[in-house]
């Protein structure tokens, strides 16, 4: 067994485009939070044609068929908030739905895999992120 991941919503969206390296992540246990789905809706939604509004919504049914995705739970809220009070304290803020996978990230003791140098999920305490 390799890694225990959750995918940042830009790892979603690079493994559509086919710009991930799909085999890299064959013996990880994969998930997702359930946020980072509403977040890759919201490109189907906005697809400027139909049939790639069709395209996206394939490709988020072969990924929520292969990986596990994550429920905000009460625990996760706990996280959340822990995460949330670290943020204000700290004057650094961070985007509300990166919170949302970092807390589920620290729940479940999964590392994040994302691309997005901005989310700073690796300085959150309690988190552990690799770039992709």
């Amino acid at each position: 067994m390799g890694r225990r991941l959750i995918l940042d919503s830009n790892i979603l969206i690079a493994y559509e485009r086919g710009t991930v390296d799909r085999s890299s992540l064959d013996d990880d246990e994969l998930a997702i939070a359930s946020v980072s789905v509403a977040e890759y809706r919201v490109g189907i939604e906005l697809a400027d044609t139909a049939s790639r509004a069709a395209e996206r919504a394939r490709a988020l049914v072969a990924i929520t068929s292969a990986v596990d995705v994550l429920d905000y739970t009460q625990a996760t809220a706990a996280h959340h908030g822990r995460l949330l009070a670290h943020v204000r304290r700290s004057g650094s803020p961070r985007g509300a739905h990166d919170l949302i996978i970092a807390a589920h990230a620290a729940e479940t003791g999964r590392m994040i895999l994302s691309r997005d140098a901005k989310a700073r999920f690796g300085g959150l305490p309690g988190v552990s992120a690799i770039d992709a």
